[in-house]
């Protein structure tokens, strides 16, 4: 445990790349191997479930520290962080832990059906007898929240010098559904397991947001585009006649797309389809909102199905009749795809097609983006037609062309501190538009991303002058600033008062040129509903 709080120390007090990959480095060169097995896990989002609630935690610790409820959650707004704050107020130990990371792990594991009583008392006697940082990544562990700035990317690059295998292999041995607790470091990394070939997936290839104009890429000819569909992206694994499907995120979903089991019986095995799933309620594609009622369901029922159904929107093709086509090129599996998608097209198959779509000049591509709301999509791919399926986020061959987000004027009402190094300042905002009928802001969206750090602190300054009303970590604030708000998507939605969503709203602008009066009403945002 100390040579693994020693790392996360080191790691979190710097941001060069260099300096993060060797401190990985030294550490899979020495540490234990279980130890070796549990950062992988920590680092690439493989974390223990939470054994205590973060309410008994801010709780016991200010017991222990002796100090009020009130004072320890001020000092939570204020730090930003529980685990941080936790290792601040509780009284310092020069003690260090001979236990391993393992150890501790383990511990935790077994923590989670005990009693309240002895998880306080396990709880106590590790913050006591834990030096400062030992005790704050013991906290992290506890809570399940454990964000240190570290890509899965950079984690992979010094595991493979550590190791000398190479990064796309490992990155192809860390996909799947291992558990740290279960597998040694031997069996994930260092030897070759063919069973695990069964229901793995491949590394995924992302996209970069376009940067120039689209000219700037060369001449159109070279490039295939198709509409970015928004959805969750996923592979779809066909081998030994079973199916697995995996999202993006590293996540087995298989149990919850039920409909995809047809596909079993019509797409031979070896084949691994990259595609988006996507919403097809009535016949045609849905909204995100649409597919969020699927997402997180422990069951799927009948009503769900019938009201929600899915389909696989498919774009590429990574394995043929088990032979891995990464490394050919774009357009090359694109007729492959077209191939088997044309040879069991069927009305009763959740399968469509995502058509590539071609242009004589970039002036048609940028028309045809301009049509991406009324197809359901967010714009435009573009994929370099030699381009081979590499690994993670890669710049050159795949770009994504988003059509310009929705926008509208709201009015700033309620503020609350950010996180991390915003954690001293109101950075956590949130948004009201006019109600014409009861003359009155209705809050609509939350936004903490768009200002610069001067805009941020001078804000900051206005609202600890001009608060209203304080709710917890919460204020009112005076109506008095406007702001242009971007968002992607927008729907219907009962659950808020507005009766409105918007997806992913950040801001824009400080619109400081108007007043109040001028910002936008309720009826100007419905209007944007498709």
């Amino acid at each position: 445990m100390k040579r693994f709080a020693d790392l996360i120390k080191t790691l979190d007090s710097t941001n060069k790349t260099t300096i993060k990959v060797e401190a990985l480095t030294e550490y899979f060169r020495n540490a234990p191997p279980k130890d070796k097995v549990w950062t992988i896990a920590i680092l690439s989002h493989r974390r223990p479930p939470r054994p205590v609630n973060t309410t008994l935690m801010r709780e016991w610790a200010s017991e222990l520290a002796k100090i009020p409820l009130w004072l320890f959650e001020e000092s939570y707004h204020i730090v930003g962080d529980l685990a941080e704050t936790i290792a601040l107020i509780i009284p310092a130990s020069d003690n260090s832990t001979e236990k391993s990371l393992n150890q501790f792990l383990l511990e935790i594991l077994e923590l989670k059906p005990k009693s309240e009583e002895e998880k306080k008392e396990y709880l106590f006697d590790n913050w006591l007898n834990l030096n400062y940082y030992e005790r704050f990544v013991f906290t992290k562990l506890i809570t399940g929240s454990f964000r240190i700035g570290v890509s899965q990317k950079l984690m992979t690059r010094a595991l493979s010098r550590a190791t000398d295998i190479d990064e796309d292999i490992l990155a192809y041995k860390l996909m799947g559904n291992w558990e740290p607790s279960k597998i040694t470091f031997n069996k994930l990394i260092l030897e070759e397991n063919e069973e695990d070939f069964l229901s793995k997936p491949y590394p995924f290839y992302l996209a970069y947001a376009i940067e120039d104009e689209p000219k700037d890429l060369g001449d159109v000819s070279e490039w295939s585009a198709e509409h970015k569909w928004d959805g969750i992206r996923s592979q779809v694994i066909i081998r030994n006649d079973e199916l697995f499907v995996w999202s993006r995120g590293e996540e087995l979903v298989t149990d919850k797309y039920p409909e995809f089991e047809a596909l079993l019986e019509a797409i031979p095995n070896g084949t691994v389809i990259d595609g988006e799933i996507l919403p097809f309620p009535k016949g045609e594609i849905g909204t995100f909102r649409d597919l969020q009622t699927r997402i997180g369901r422990k069951n799927v029922t009948k009503k769900l199905l019938e009201k929600t159904p899915v389909i696989l929107k498919a774009y590429d093709i990574l394995e043929c009749n088990g032979e891995d086509i990464r490394d050919m090129a774009f357009g090359k599996r694109r007729e492959v795809l077209e191939k088997l998608y044309h040879e069991v097209k069927s009305e009763e198959l959740p399968l469509h097609l995502s058509e590539t779509i071609q242009f004589k000049n970039w002036d048609e591509a940028a028309m045809e983006r301009e049509k991406s709301r009324e197809v359901k999509s967010e714009g435009l791919m573009l994929k370099r037609l030699d381009s081979p399926y590499l690994v993670g986020r890669k710049k050159g061959d795949w770009w994504k062309w988003k059509v310009d987000p929705l926008t509208i004027d709201a009015v700033l009402t309620y503020a609350m501190r950010g996180h991390g190094r915003r954690s001293n300042l109101f950075t956590d905002y949130t948004f009201g538009l006019w109600d014409n009928e009861k003359e009155e802001l209705v809050t609509f969206a939350k936004a903490y991303s768009g200002l610069t750090d001067k805009e941020f602190r001078q804000l900051d300054a206005w609202i600890k002058k001009n608060t209203l009303e304080r709710f917890g970590p919460v204020r009112s604030v005076t109506p008095h600033h406007v702001f242009e708000i971007a968002f992607e998507g927008i729907a219907e939605s009962k659950r808020h008062k507005s009766g409105v969503a918007t997806r992913f709203p950040r801001i824009l602008r400080w619109r400081s040129d108007k007043k109040i009066e001028e910002a936008n009403t309720l009826e100007d945002l419905k209007a944007l509903i498709p």
